[in-house]
């Protein structure tokens, strides 16, 4: 809650501007800190109870409660790598980045052939837009987990900020042969819901259409041919003479989709 001083000081500031009516008691504006939604962690819970409720906190969004139960998960077993690197994930959603930072590599020095935290450390880089130490905590984790499709996914979408769309390539294209589904899980909530401009979304679409078309992924090579096309990919008529698209061009789907005309398309 706001001082006395400061919230009689907004609503005469509020009540003053042209076009406002007259503040009243019950209207003034408060900004209310976070919220707690669970009791304080209970002493007597082992260290394996509180981080499986942190765990059940975490998949609620319950950020800050699952913060105080991984702690006090931490104070009985202060050597859990696990619990460290669940804290950082927390706090990354929190978007904590100097903190998750440090439970990540408080993570690797208790198991430093740990992946997962040199993983969540290049998305700690990747949110803060420092794509080159991303690209290098993503490497890491893959010399420790080199099956991971999201770790490929993450080192694509790096690259992909870095407009080196030849490298990224390459990586999401391992990502789809690990986990053919991984993109069309991650379509709104991934990459594409974090890039700046709307062609860059474009881009990064009609890439991927590029990728599965290549797999014999007919369905999702037009799904995500389809996005390129409403998000006004320049470089979609492309589709007509880049060799990946040969059998997709056969298709009785893509000549209904492209006609269609999209604005990068003429008549």
């Amino acid at each position: 809650m706001l001082p006395p001083f400061f919230t009689s000081l907004l609503a005469l500031l509020v009540s003053a501007s042209p076009g406002f009516p007259q503040a009243s008691q019950t209207d003034q504006i408060q900004i209310a800190p976070p919220m707690r939604q669970m009791e304080a962690p209970p002493k007597d819970a082992s260290a394996d109870q509180l981080e499986k409720q942190g765990d059940l906190l975490r998949a609620e969004k319950g950020y800050l409660d699952a913060i105080d139960y991984y702690r006090a998960a931490l104070a009985k077993d202060p050597q859990s790598a696990a619990v460290s690197n669940k804290l950082g994930i927390s706090e990354l959603m929190l978007e904590r980045y100097k903190d998750a930072s440090k439970d990540f590599e408080q993570a690797i020095r208790k198991n430093r052939k740990f992946a997962e935290p040199y993983n969540n450390l290049g998305v700690v880089d990747y949110k803060r837009r420092k794509y080159s130490g991303a690209i290098k905590q993503y490497k890491k984790a893959l010399e420790l987990e080199s099956d991971s499709a999201a770790f490929y996914s993450n080192l694509g979408a790096a690259y992909f900020a870095r407009k080196d769309f030849e490298r990224a390539s390459q990586a999401y294209a391992e990502a789809i042969h690990l986990d053919p589904e991984i993109f069309e899980r991650t379509s709104h909530t991934g990459i594409a819901a974090q890039l700046i401009s709307s062609e860059d979304r474009a881009h990064y679409d009609y890439v991927l259409a590029k990728l599965y078309a290549k797999t014999g992924d007919t369905e999702h090579s037009l799904e995500f041919l389809r996005k390129a096309m409403e998000e006004g990919y320049k470089g979609v008529k492309d589709v007509y003479t880049d060799p990946e698209f040969a059998e997709l061009r056969k298709d009785v789907r893509f000549a209904d989709l492209m006609k269609q005309k999209p604005p990068a398309i003429p008549e």
